[in-house]
């Protein structure tokens, strides 16, 4: 299959007094980095400065649009319209195209946080609002999605450019969604497994899910989580273990 791979995190999402995660660390690992745009995390300071980070160390930005639920940290489900889909996320992908802009950089793709990204994998009329609000905006900028899903194909049939994104440490359902949170077989905590599946779903194209059924899967990116000190080990190792199997880990700009 895949003898390239992006790898991504989201970063930036530290706001005001909070710090969180451990930015400047996985930034040494990742090839693309999801940067909050200040709904769900982040502030205007904190993307300036992710801006900046990933311009000093060589990593392509993304925005990384979420609900209006900075308590909930955009992981909580609203109820929303079609044309709010499209305009929340309009919205904060054009803040940070301006950081961006300011730096030089352009923006490598937009894509969406918490449970604004789990239901529009899964709800048409959002995806098809998303879908239009990035043709308007500027078809040059990639949507990074869960492989497989709603938004994903119908991304390919507009001919916009996408990314296929995988998880190295989220549990997959049969249906090729991620197991819930709340869920046994949740999270890969393991380094050593983490990285046999990242290599099965690069490599051979299929993942083994929380039944044991193996489906295949189309892998673009992978999404690696930095936001705790064993996180930046586990991020370094997937990294060095693609390398050592002859992948070469690299951003969608500098193919």
């Amino acid at each position: 299959m895949s003898t390239y791979i992006d790898l991504n995190s989201d970063l930036g999402e530290s706001f005001g007094n909070y710090t969180l995660g451990l930015d400047e660390e996985v930034l040494n690992h990742v090839t693309s980095a999801n940067i909050a745009c200040g709904w769900h995390a982040g502030d205007p300071l904190i993307m300036e400065k992710t801006v900046k980070l990933c311009k000093e160390k060589g990593v392509a930005i993304g925005a990384h649009p979420g609900y209006p639920d900075l308590m909930g940290f955009g992981r909580r489900k609203m109820a929303i319209t079609p044309a709010e889909a499209k305009a929340y996320m309009l919205y904060q992908l054009g803040a940070l195209q301006a950081f961006a802009q300011s730096y030089d950089l352009n923006v490598q793709h937009m894509k969406l946080h918490g449970a604004f990204y789990n239901t529009v994998c899964v709800t048409p009329e959002l995806a098809n609002a998303v879908l239009d609000g990035i043709e308007a905006f500027d078809l040059t900028i990639s949507l990074m999605v869960l492989s497989g899903s709603y938004i994903a194909q119908e991304g390919l049939k507009r001919g916009l450019p996408v990314i296929q994104e995988v998880f190295a440490d989220r549990g997959y359902t049969e249906a090729g969604t991620l197991v819930a949170r709340s869920e046994a077989g949740a999270f890969i905590k393991e380094p050593e497994e983490a990285l046999q599946r990242v290599l099965q779903m690069v490599k051979i194209g299929t993942v083994t899910t929380n039944t044991g059924k193996t489906i295949d899967i189309q892998a673009d990116s992978v999404c690696v989580h930095g936001d705790n000190p064993q996180a930046i080990a586990f991020t370094s190792y997937i990294r060095k273990g693609l390398e050592e199997a002859g992948v070469t880990v690299s951003n969608f700009f500098n193919r």
